[in-house]
């Protein structure tokens, strides 16, 4: 982690977090105290360091969003078994309720973020700092909130869009707004997102891991290629190509916790080993992706709890020569992990994942991880490029950046498919360079309007999932608390 993710002293916000503790039974509280805050630099700084925070907790890539890869099918929960993650068993089986603490905690973590850029927002501009500081803290708290909200759409569909603060005894019960209002805001803050953020190399070592512009074309060619914009995509994802970004020669180098930040990197959730606190806490700076994910009883990384076990469907997907498969999970006969060899008793599946464990070497201890979450990669700009292009009739011109991708992967390039062929091809593609990094849910909802999905978890024996589940309920919890929150059809 270069920037640190800490809130001031001054800046006080207690809000909640969420996974399989103690903590699922917190209030959602979100209080703010800005009295005497926002007169200096530091304290602009402080700010918008606050806004990235809640992206680090449980609630959202700490847990909930690589459990989405087990609702995709890549893996299932695993872990001890029995009634162990029941929540995310659950929205894995479709049989999701209205009370489902994964749910919730997917409704409750972008709110705290939300709010922190809304703060930005009315304080910010009218504060004597430098120009080019105000810019670059007004341009990440566009592109946070841009985030958030792009997280919440696509979960739950309508939501409220709150763009202003909301303090204690202000109205708490907003009702929800039109997917397309919502996207209409998305765009609109990554658009000014572009325009204020500078470019990641003007960034002095301090401040690696910030958005910056790359990270706002990249979000918003995502945005543009779910609600269909192809041509706006393939744009963008040209833009991202001129600002210098590139793959990493190697595949692993964007797992290895010793090169963060790298060539390929647009954005990524930072972590850092050990920050002193509490491992469960929303304060917590340590990744619990090598913790949770390594093969249980094995000894290879600290921890090793089982989760996320590959499904031996997902394996049978890799191509002879994958030299991803390697780098991805862990199989019988695999290299070494740690000096150790793996077996299959270690896993329900005989399969777990590798991607991002870490080695006892710089992790010894379960609560020290400093493992990044990717959460844009330069593979995944140039799949979009391929994927839009192939959308628009361009499929020869397509292949170029679809076999870039295969071609680091060790892979032959591929050429003369029909437009449905390259489409199911670079599908798969995503599902492979993209493995358990939150996306292959969001790629299964957006294609043919979730059709996709419907059908592909049906055909691998998923037959509960029917269109009711392309969103998520609104949490019961919540409607409780505000009336004027409709509910999702069926639930």
């Amino acid at each position: 982690m270069k920037f640190k993710i800490y809130l001031s002293a001054i800046l006080l916000i207690t809000l909640v977090s969420g996974c399989s503790k103690d903590f699922l039974d917190k209030s959602p509280e979100d209080s703010v105290n800005t009295d005497n805050f926002y007169i200096t630099e530091s304290d602009a700084i402080a700010a918008i360091n606050g806004a990235y925070q809640p992206l680090q907790w449980p609630k959202l890539y700490n847990m909930r969003m690589w459990t989405s890869d087990i609702m995709a099918a890549n893996s299932i929960v695993g872990a001890g078994g029995g009634s162990d993650g029941q929540e995310t068993q659950d929205m894995a089986n479709f049989v999701t309720s209205t009370d489902n603490q994964g749910v919730l905690d997917l409704w409750r973590g972008p709110w705290p973020g939300i709010l922190r850029c809304n703060i930005i927002f009315e304080k910010v501009p009218g504060m004597e700092i430098s120009e080019s500081l105000k810019n670059r803290i007004l341009g990440e708290a566009f592109f946070l909130r841009a985030h958030y909200y792009y997280i919440l759409v696509r979960y739950f569909g309508d939501v409220p869009l709150l763009l202003t603060p909301v303090y204690p005894g202000d109205d708490l019960r907003p009702f929800r707004d039109p997917v397309d209002e919502v996207y209409g805001q998305i765009i609109e803050d990554l658009t000014r997102a572009i325009e204020l953020l500078p470019a990641r190399e003007t960034y002095g070592a301090a401040d690696l891991g910030r958005a910056s512009k790359g990270s706002a074309a990249g979000m918003l060619a995502s945005v543009y290629l779910t609600r269909g914009n192809y041509q706006g995509t393939v744009d963008l994802c040209n833009t991202v190509a001129e600002l210098g970004y590139a793959l990493n020669a190697n595949y692993a180098d964007n797992f290895d916790p010793t090169k963060k930040n790298s060539v390929e990197s647009l954005f990524e959730i930072q972590y850092i080993g050990n920050a002193g606190y509490d491992f469960w806490s929303n304060e917590n700076q340590a990744s619990w992706l090598s913790t949770f994910t390594g093969p249980r009883g094995s000894e290879m990384v600290a921890g090793g709890w089982g989760w996320n076990q590959p499904t031996e469907e997902f394996i049978n997907t890799y191509e002879t020569g994958d030299l991803r498969k390697d780098v991805t999970v862990l199989y019988e006969g695999c290299p070494q992990l740690g000096g150790k060899d793996y077996s299959q008793s270690y896993s329900m599946t005989g399969f777990n994942l590798r991607k991002f464990l870490v080695d006892k070497s710089l992790a010894p201890d379960y609560n020290n991880s400093p493992m990044d979450f990717p959460v844009m990669r330069y593979a995944d700009v140039l799949l979009m490029k391929a994927e839009a292009l192939n959308e628009l009739g361009n499929t020869s011109e397509a292949e170029v950046p679809l076999n870039e991708v295969r071609n680091r992967a060790g892979l032959e390039s591929v050429s003369g498919l029909s437009k449905e062929e390259f489409r199911e091809k670079v599908l798969s593609e995503r599902r492979l360079e993209l493995a358990f990094e939150g996306q292959r849910w969001f790629d299964l909802i957006r294609v043919n309007n979730g059709q996709y999905a419907i059908d592909f978890l049906n055909s691998i024996g998923k037959t509960n999932m029917t269109s009711k589940y392309l969103l998520f309920p609104v949490p019961q919890k919540e409607r409780d608390a505000n009336p004027n929150l409709s509910q999702n059809p069926g639930y």
